[in-house]
């Protein structure tokens, strides 16, 4: 199944204070009370599993009305206020717990945190100390006691305290840059020299938390341009890139010679120092599956760093991800435009308007965007997402057309705008222009999964360059094998070729892949009955009615259902070679189409 790619998502590179960030969503519905303790209890786990973090507060606090003193729902409560930025709410429900030894790498974090923010350097010490860590807690709390003795004061102690810090090699990367800042932080330029160039060298712990190795780039960039070193600071920014070329922190630094002592990252505050940790293991632990325990540390390290313009651009990316793109754009709107990371910030807030059918809202800012600066590509690909997903492809493809008259887009980088831009071709019916795109967009990265899946099933579905076509799809299948819609095309490119029980063995697995897509089972069907396996077409027919569907589709499936019901009854499968076995030919047909 060919299909076209919006690629909600920009940043290549990177990526609840009660809350500024949160001013512009709009107020929420009165929540009904739930009158009862299991009720409200009920209610609040319903809210966090939906991350409903404002629901989940309120029915936590009023399950806590009435059992006041149970520990699970007091911890619940905390997870909850830290979560979701109120971190003021949550001090006193955090002293109640600090000694509850099941929650007390939050609650004593929380409680250190506020004790930095005081600087109340002895009390925050004594508070990130945990009588059980695990490795990450066991790094995080060393890192940041590091800092507080810096904070009161004293120097060796925090060096030692990091240099002496044991754990996994991972600890590496993390321990060499804080020990760098604070070495840095206190004037002992030849020692931070030495820990920034050893931290430089850890390219395994950079493979490990990209982002911190970023950080580090840019803080040890900053450290050799106030020494007058800028084409050293230069090449530090170019071994950064090496690991994220379009990072845009290190390309504005790039870009800007001049300037790289006073505008790259310069942490020499004990606090900032504290939240630069928070942050960089909030980054570190940024995968699917762990946004919510990413989010935590990420919002702690707002406290110390309100004004981390990074932090509010991660935590936007991760509202996304769980869905959640008021919050989402509540988030890009505190990133300053004056950031490196503000222009991106802006597309993303374009994307999540369009996504909650603000389209145009989205088309505003986001022409708005490609028209200030016509010269990156990464508005083009924001806007023309939100065309492709209102199959606007005639706007598309005039908006690629003018990014590569304004760009020098031949470089591997690019191939995304081609392949985009074939697809709003082919959808407008200029092949020719759209297989010319494929093909450049081959030539510029050869081994991409979508574009080879694209342009092979075309030629099939046109009864062109046959093998080469096949050949393409299968490569495309065993570079990724769980892409559901790769694998139906394999599997509707045997079926156009007159190999249907290759077909349905291959489809068979799409649906195995992608059990809810009505095309997928639609295409399963067909492959049966031309297989002679009519009643489990037949019930694959009846399974695609059930999911979502377009009208038109719905309403020819419904009509091989009837036809197969019918004595005699021929359902209008889709066409293949075997249809026209003298010419060889296949006829689209409408569910041949790109879907999805």
């Amino acid at each position: 199944m060919k299909r076209t790619y919006v690629f909600p998502a920009l940043f290549l590179a990177t990526g609840l204070i009660a809350t500024p960030a949160m001013a512009e969503l709009a107020p929420a519905e009165p929540l009904a009370p739930a009158n009862s303790l299991a009720g409200a209890f009920l209610s609040a786990e319903t809210a966090r599993a939906e991350n409903d973090f404002d629901a989940a507060v309120e029915y936590y606090g009023e399950a806590l009305s009435y059992d006041p003193d149970n520990p699970s729902i007091q911890q619940e409560l905390l997870l909850a206020l830290v979560a979701n930025g109120k971190f003021d709410e949550a001090l006193p429900v955090a002293e109640k717990l600090k000694k509850d030894p099941n929650i007390e790498r939050v609650s004593r974090l929380v409680l250190g945190i506020e004790a930095i923010r005081q600087r109340a350097w002895l009390q925050a010490d004594s508070a990130l100390i945990l009588s059980r860590q695990s490795d990450l807690e066991r790094l995080l709390t060393g890192v940041m006691r590091a800092w507080v003795k810096f904070g009161a004061g004293e120097t060796d102690s925090a060096l030692s305290t990091l240099d002496s810090l044991e754990g996994p090699d991972w600890f590496g990367l993390f321990k060499a840059y804080h020990s760098a800042m604070i070495a840095d932080a206190a004037g002992r330029s030849a020692d931070a020299a030495d820990r920034y160039e050893f931290a430089m060298n850890n390219t395994a712990g950079g493979s490990a938390s990209p982002q911190t190795y970023l950080r580090l780039a840019e803080s040890y960039a900053g450290f050799l341009a106030r020494k007058g070193k800028t084409d050293d600071a230069q090449e530090v920014i170019a071994r950064g890139l090496g690991i994220a070329p379009a990072n845009p922190a290190l390309l504005a630094l790039q870009a800007d010679s001049d300037h790289i002592a006073t505008k790259a990252l310069h942490i020499a505050d004990p606090a900032r120092g504290a939240g630069e940790m928070l942050f960089d293991i909030g980054t570190a632990i940024n995968r699917n599956g762990a946004e919510n325990f990413a989010a935590l540390y990420l919002e702690l390290a707002r406290v110390l760093e309100p004004d981390n313009a990074q932090i509010y651009f991660e935590l936007g990316g991760i509202s996304e991800r769980l869905d959640l793109p008021e919050r989402a754009i509540a988030f890009y709107d505190e990133v300053p435009l004056e950031s490196p990371f503000g222009r991106i910030a802006r597309l993303q807030k374009g994307l999540n308007l369009a996504d909650m059918g603000k389209n145009d809202e989205a088309k505003k800012i986001l022409i708005a965007a490609v028209d200030e600066n016509p010269h990156e590509f990464r508005g083009y690909l924001a806007l023309g997402g939100v065309y492709a997903a209102l199959k606007e492809f005639g706007e598309a493809a005039t908006l690629y057309e003018r990014a590569i008259k304004n760009i020098d887009t031949n470089d591997a980088t690019f191939w995304p705008l081609y392949y985009r831009m074939g697809i709003a071709y082919e959808r407008t019916k200029h092949w020719d222009k759209a297989e010319a795109s494929f093909k450049h967009a081959l030539e510029l990265s050869p081994n991409q999964p979508d574009v080879l899946n694209y342009l092979g099933y075309s030629w099939i579905d046109m009864n062109s360059h046959l093998e080469e076509g096949l050949d393409m799809i299968r490569k495309a299948v065993d570079m990724r094998p769980r892409d559901g819609y790769i694998v139906d095309s394999l599997g509707w490119a045997y079926y156009r070729l007159g190999r249907f029980e290759e077909a349905v063995d291959e489809l068979e697995k799409a649906t195995d892949l992608r059990p809810r897509d009505a095309i997928i089972n639609d295409h399963l069907g067909d492959a049966y009955w031309r297989a002679g396996r009519k009643l489990e077409a037949t019930y694959q027919w009846a399974q695609a009615l059930g999911m979502e569907i377009e009208p038109e589709d719905a309403d020819r499936i419904r009509a091989k259902l009837a036809a197969s019901n019918t004595p005699g009854g021929k359902p209008e499968l889709a066409v293949s070679q075997v249809d026209d076995p003298v010419n060889g030919k296949t006829v689209a047909s409408p569910n041949s189409s790109n879907d999805g």
